[in-house]
């Protein structure tokens, strides 16, 4: 179970560098391995990765960026700024564990969003306005902070910007398309402030880690500000991070409400029952799902379907049920239920500990950690070293 969360306060708008900046200065023990992975994907002579102090409107500030290019930047040979060419080397660079498994994810959204605006393939997408190292670099940096910080995340409405953007197709409007189309069901505000504030690359992030709206309780932990290049009328140009312990309230989820939905499905094969149950279980605010077999009339076998779903999140689920199955008819209730305090802990094998009423504490390896072990009786031995504390 995740112990914290971040809340993202885009005062002066969301980019990579922002991003980068507002978590190292939250979270300083990031910056070694943030500075270390973005070294990596780059060539020598594009610069080095480096953060710097200041001010915005007179809040002191982190700044995330790179110096002593000798190029301007720019790689010139055919392929550079492709999707392709650019996941290959996120993938190729030695990189953090878990750097690079984020940082392709955040490109491939943006690849995603460009392919479905041009009408072309993602494959042959051609980044014009983030081919630079810099972006680059600041989308494996985010990799790396996303990778180092188990949290779930949140971030306020987004500020609209107005006017237009010079782009390798011409003048855009603000937000840029991309952006636009990344950031669709996202809130936003007009403050009255022109330019683009919210730049692909900061939409691309908000896309793949915030995963529902809002900011839970906890106790906050640390604060940070990113700060971007441009100055704004009025008001700070930074992204704050906010950094919530959570444990607490977790401690307190005593007597909590769940929803509980269920239904039937009869005329689906078992290929396709698997894979609604795995896109149904992914889904933000599906706590648990649970399949079973079913007699149905006339002994006709029935697959039974129940999912614990956060009463927040019960609409949307629905309706991806309806979707992703052939059932016509829904059912839910809402119930309550108690939830022991745990905490996940471990690199190679991450374990669930719980303590339990009277003090005892019990512990559980993550299966899928163990999965990647040839043998039985060595997935059982590594089991065991990794519940006992080893």
């Amino acid at each position: 179970m995740t112990l914290r969360h971040i809340h993202l306060d885009a005062v002066g708008g969301i980019a990579g560098d922002m991003f980068v900046a507002a978590l190292v200065d939250a979270v300083p023990v990031l910056r070694d391995r943030v500075l270390d992975d973005a070294a990596a994907v780059l060539p020598p002579r594009a610069g080095t990765p480096v953060f710097s102090t200041g001010a915005s409107a007179g809040i002191s500030v982190l700044r995330f960026g790179l110096e002593g290019g000798r190029d301007g930047g720019h790689d010139h040979h055919e392929g550079y700024g492709s999707y392709r060419h650019m996941a290959g080397l996120i993938r190729e660079a030695r990189l953090s564990e878990g750097t690079a498994g984020h940082a392709v994810a955040i490109l491939t959204l943006l690849a995603e969003a460009e392919a479905a605006i041009h009408g072309v393939p993602v494959e042959q997408v051609h980044f014009h306005e983030i081919g630079d190292w810099d972006s680059l670099m600041d989308v494996v940096a985010a990799g790396s902070v996303a990778a180092a910080l188990e949290s779930t995340w949140s971030v306020s409405d987004l500020p609209l910007g107005g006017g237009r953007v010079r782009a390798a197709h011409g003048m855009l409007p603000v937000p840029a398309p991309a952006t636009a189309r990344l950031l669709e069901g996202f809130d936003w505000r007009d403050d009255g402030v022109s330019g683009e504030r919210v730049t692909p690359t900061g939409a691309a992030i908000l896309r793949h880690l915030v995963k529902g709206p809002g900011r839970p309780g906890g106790r906050l932990k640390a604060t940070g500000s990113g700060a971007g290049t441009r100055e704004l009328p009025g008001m700070p140009n930074i992204l704050r991070a906010l950094v919530f312990d959570t444990a607490a309230a977790e401690s307190r989820n005593i007597g909590q409400e769940v929803a509980v939905l269920s239904f039937d499905v009869d005329d689906m094969t078992g290929e396709e029952i698997g894979v609604a149950a795995d896109r149904l279980r992914a889904l933000d605010g599906v706590l648990d799902l649970a399949l079973a077999p079913l007699a149905g009339k006339k002994g006709r076998p029935l697959t039974g379907f129940r999912l614990l779903v956060r009463p927040d999140a019960l609409a949307p689920v629905r309706e991806r049920c309806l979707l992703e199955t052939s059932t016509i008819g829904l059912r839910w209730r809402t119930e309550r239920r108690t939830v022991l305090s745990r905490v996940s802990s471990g690199e190679t094998v991450r374990v669930k500990r719980v303590e339990r009423p009277g003090g005892a504490t019990t512990a559980k390896a993550e299966s899928d950690d163990l999965a990647g072990i040839d043998g039985l009786a060595a997935r059982r031995a590594c089991k065991a070293e990794a519940e006992s504390g080893r």
